[in-house]
C-alpha cells in the first residue's frame, strides 16, 4: 500500500479482538483508522470526520450495519463501505451491495483479504482522480500545451517552468490580465510528476464571498441552510494534484488564513467539521495584482504572501514580446479552426501580421486569441487579410518607438567628450538609419524581432533597408564613375 494515497477507514464491530486487530494493523498498511464498539457510536464519529472507506459488521447491537450503510450513503456518497458478515447470511450482504456497499467479506477473514478490497477501494479512488485528470488535458487541449515563443524573454520564462515544474513547490505566476497565466499553471503541471492526477482550475475572482470557504475546503451536511448532504471541496477534488488558484489576491482575510494553515501544516478542515485532515496538493497561485502594495493597505496577509511567493515566474504582457506576435498568432489560428498548424499557417497574410504587429494589445494574448476567431470565421477558411481584422485595430495609435539614449560619461571622463563644435550634426534620416541599424544589429539580423523592437511593420522594415542598398549602390556607382 506504500505506493497508494492512505485512506480515512472506519472500523465497526462489537468483538473487541478484530477491533484490536484493525487498531494495530490497519495503520501497518499505511491507512488512518477510527475504531468503533457499535452503529451508534459509528454514526457520531461521521458526525464529525470524513472517511474514505468503512468497514462495517452486519450484526451489531443498537444500529447494524446495512442501517449505517444506508446513513453513510446519504451524508457522504464518496465513502466506499465494505461490510463484514457471516456465512448465514451473505444474501443479506449482497442486497447491502445493491444498496450502494462496495464489498462484502465474509467471517472468519484473513487480514490480506481486507487488503485486497481496500487495494481495490484505492484503485477505485485513484481512477476517478485519473478521469478528472484527462478531462482537465482535454480541456486543456482546446489552447495550445505549451508556452509559444522563441523571444529571450519567453525563454527566460520557459527555463523557470522547466526548472520548477519537477519540484512541489508552491509557485506564483505574475501578469496582467490575458497574458497566458493558467496556461502556464497547466504548462507546470505537465511537466511535473502529478501528471496522473487532477489539475483543477480555480478562479478565486468568480467564487460567491458567502460560498467560497465551502467550495475551496468543502463542507458538513447541515453545517449551514442549504447544506443537505457532506461536500466536497476543490482540495480534497485535487487530492494527490495540482490545484491553480487564479486572481488569488481577490481571497477574502478569513479564507487567506485558512490557505496559510493548510500551506503550514498539509491539512485542511471542512465546515461544519471538528477534525482536520490531510491531502496531499500542490498549489500554484496567480494574479495580476501587486500583492506588495495589497499588503501596504491590509488587504493580504504578509505571512501568506512568502508562503505563495516561494518561486515567482513573471508573465510579459504581449507588447514586450512582438517577436513572438507572427508563430504565436498562427497558432492560435489553428486552435480557432481546430486544424493542424500547417494546415491554416499560411493562411495569415504577411499584410495581416503587419497590421497585428502595429497593434499595441492591451488584452495581451486573450485579444489576440479572439482576434483570430473573428479572422477565421469572416474568411471563410481562405486567405486571411487586414480587412478581417477589427476596426478599431486599424486605426489604433501604431506601437511607438523608443530610441536609446546616449551613455552618461562617469566622473573623471570629460576629456572624452567631445566638444559641441566638434560633434559633426546629423540629419534626423541618419539618426532613424543608425538607429534601425543598431536594433538589427542586436537581432543578428532578424528582420522580424527588429521590427517588433522598433515597433514598425515588416514591410516598412524592408521598405527602408531596399531603400538605404539602392542609395549605396547609386553611390557606389557615382564614384566609379
Amino acid at each position: 500500500m506504500a505506493s497508494h494515497q492512505p485512506l480515512r477507514i472506519l472500523f465497526a464491530d462489537d468483538e473487541r479482538s478484530l477491533q484490536e486487530v484493525m487498531r494495530s494493523e490497519l495503520p501497518r498498511l499505511g491507512h488512518e483508522v477510527t475504531v468503533c464498539p457499535d452503529g451508534k457510536s459509528a454514526i457520531k464519529a461521521l458526525e464529525k470526520t470524513v472517511f474514505d472507506a468503512a468497514i462495517l459488521d452486519l450484526r451489531m447491537p443498537g444500529l447494524n450495519g446495512i442501517e449505517v450503510l444506508e446513513q453513510i450513503k446519504q451524508v457522504s456518497p464518496d465513502t466506499e463501505v465494505i461490510i463484514m458478515t457471516g456465512h448465514a447470511s451473505i444474501e443479506t450482504a449482497i442486497d447491502a451491495v445493491r444498496l450502494g456497499a462496495f464489498d462484502y467479506i465474509t467471517k472468519p477473514c484473513k487480514m490480506a483479504q481486507i487488503e485486497t478490497i481496500l487495494r481495490k477501494a484505492v484503485e477505485k479512488r485513484e481512477l476517478k482522480h485519473k478521469n478528472l485528470a484527462l478531462q482537465t488535458r482535454v480541456q486543456a487541449a482546446e489552447g495550445p500545451s505549451v508556452m509559444v515563443g522563441k523571444s529571450a524573454i519567453m525563454g527566460s520564462v520557459q527555463r523557470l517552468i522547466s526548472t520548477v515544474a519537477p519540484t512541489d513547490s508552491t509557485v506564483m505566476i505574475l501578469g496582467e490580465t490575458g497574458t497566458g497565466k493558467e496556461l502556464a499553471a497547466r504548462t507546470i503541471f505537465q511537466q511535473s510528476k502529478r501528471t496522473e492526477q487532477p489539475f483543477v482550475p480555480v478562479n478565486c475572482g468568480a467564487l460567491s464571498e458567502h460560498l467560497v470557504e465551502s467550495e475551496l475546503f468543502g463542507h458538513r451536511r447541515g453545517s449551514f441552510t442549504g447544506a443537505d448532504r457532506d461536500h466536497k471541496g476543490l482540495f480534497e477534488v485535487a487530492n494527490g494534484g495540482t490545484l491553480f488558484l487564479d486572481e488569488v489576491g481577490e481571497l477574502n482575510k478569513n479564507i487567506q488564513v485558512k490557505l496559510l494553515r493548510f500551506l503550514e501544516s498539509g491539512e485542511i478542515r471542512r465546515v461544519g467539521d471538528t477534525e482536520p485532515f490531510r491531502v496531499n496538493v500542490r498549489v500554484i497561485c496567480a494574479t495580476n495584482r501587486d500583492l506588495r502594495d495589497m499588503i501596504k493597505e491590509d488587504e493580504f496577509r504578509e505571512d501568506l504572501f512568502f508562503r505563495v511567493n516561494t518561486f515567482e515566474i513573471r508573465l510579459p504582457p504581449l507588447r514586450e514580446r512582438r517577436s513572438d506576435l507572427p508563430e504565436l498568432a498562427r497558432h492560435l489560428l489553428a486552435r480557432a479552426a481546430h486544424r493542424p498548424l500547417e494546415q491554416v499557417a499560411a493562411l495569415l497574410t504577411p499584410e495581416a501580421i503587419d497590421a497585428l504587429l502595429e497593434y499595441p494589445w492591451p488584452g495581451n494574448v486573450r485579444e489576440l486569441a479572439n482576434v483570430m476567431e473573428r479572422a477565421y470565421i469572416l474568411a471563410g477558411g481562405e486567405l486571411i487579410t487586414p480587412e478581417h481584422l477589427p476596426y478599431h485595430m486599424l486605426h489604433a495609435e501604431p506601437a511607438t518607438i523608443s530610441f536609446p539614449t546616449d551613455k552618461i560619461p562617469s566622473r573623471g571622463t570629460e576629456a572624452a567628450v567631445p566638444t559641441v563644435a566638434s560633434i559633426q550634426p546629423k540629419t534626423l534620416k541618419e539618426v532613424e538609419k543608425d538607429h534601425i541599424l543598431r536594433v538589427l544589429e542586436k537581432h543578428q539580423g532578424n528582420k522580424v524581432s527588429a521590427a517588433a523592437e522598433l515597433g514598425i511593420v515588416l514591410k516598412t522594415l524592408y521598405n527602408k533597408l531596399n531603400q538605404w542598398q539602392e542609395e549605396e549602390q547609386h553611390l557606389q556607382q557615382r564614384h566609379a564613375g
